[in-house]
């Protein structure tokens, strides 16, 4: 008995191990067999467009809310922080290095994950609820890729270009507040923005963004696939796709950060 009550916690404990380690598994070979049918034939030009609309142009607004207030809230803390040890001046290229490398990535990741994945997980795991899923397989149409290839393909591809619209609204959230409250001079504020960044860091932003369009995606994808049958495995992995996709961009984000800035 009391061999059986120490060990016990150890065997939930390598349950849960090992249901993990399952569990990203299942995602590893999910994610590869996305990749797979959205790089072979047929493609369902209709269901690319209609994903690069919703994933890519649809999410501009939110994206372009979330940078200039960002970019303008940055510029204030890092003249209130600076103006300590008088180095106000470099407001400029902080916001700039900020914004491009670590910020406007990662803020368009999780705003992705926020609207796409959540509402890709809610309509794919409602098809599998009603059997619609079950009904393009009797059409002879393998739901990967009418389903999933054509929404990771708009991952990859839009939400680099919505990094990148992130980034540079970003910088001008924190220019306009430089100019307009801090009094900085606007054409010295943006020649120190361009003087300061480099190419590395416009491409590892870009990466960063490719990384998490194909995570947030694939998570949603995933979890739609995965649900449960009724409204309650519907409203679980909704849940549970945002979840997962914010984690594992913020992991990502950092494994990639690593990789590109570590001395």
């Amino acid at each position: 008995m009391i061999r059986a009550a120490l060990t016990r916690p150890l065997a939930h404990l390598g349950a849960g191990v090992l249901g993990a380690l399952a569990a990203i598994g299942r995602v590893a070979l999910f994610a590869i067999s996305a990749l797979r049918h959205m790089v072979t034939p047929p493609f369902y030009t209709r269901e690319i467009l209609a994903a690069l609309l919703h994933v890519g142009y649809l999410s501009l607004p939110v994206v372009g809310l979330t940078a200039i207030f960002t970019g303008g809230a940055l510029a204030l803390q890092i003249y209130a922080g600076g103006s300590r040890f008088s180095a106000e001046a470099v407001v400029p290229q902080i916001v700039a290095i900020g914004m491009v490398r670590e910020l406007g990535p990662v803020l368009v990741g999780l705003m992705v994950a926020a609207r796409v994945t959540a509402s890709v997980a809610a309509e794919i795991a409602t098809m599998k609820v009603t059997e619609q899923i079950d009904a393009l397989v009797t059409l002879s149409t393998h739901p990967m890729k009418y389903l999933t290839a054509p929404r990771v393909l708009a991952g990859l591809v839009t939400v680099p270009i919505l990094v990148g619209v992130g980034d540079v609204i970003g910088v001008m959230g924190g220019w306009l507040v430089a100019t307009q409250t801090l009094e900085f001079n606007s054409t010295t504020y943006l020649k120190n923005t361009v003087d300061f960044l480099e190419t590395p860091d416009v491409v590892s932003s870009l990466i960063k963004g490719a990384a998490f369009g194909f995570i947030a995606t694939v998570m949603g994808c995933y979890s739609g696939m995965a649900s449960g049958r009724g409204a309650q495995g519907v409203g679980q992995a909704t849940k549970s796709s945002v979840v997962a996709a914010a984690v594992l961009i913020l992991a990502a984000n950092f494994l990639l950060t690593q990789a590109f800035f570590a001395a």
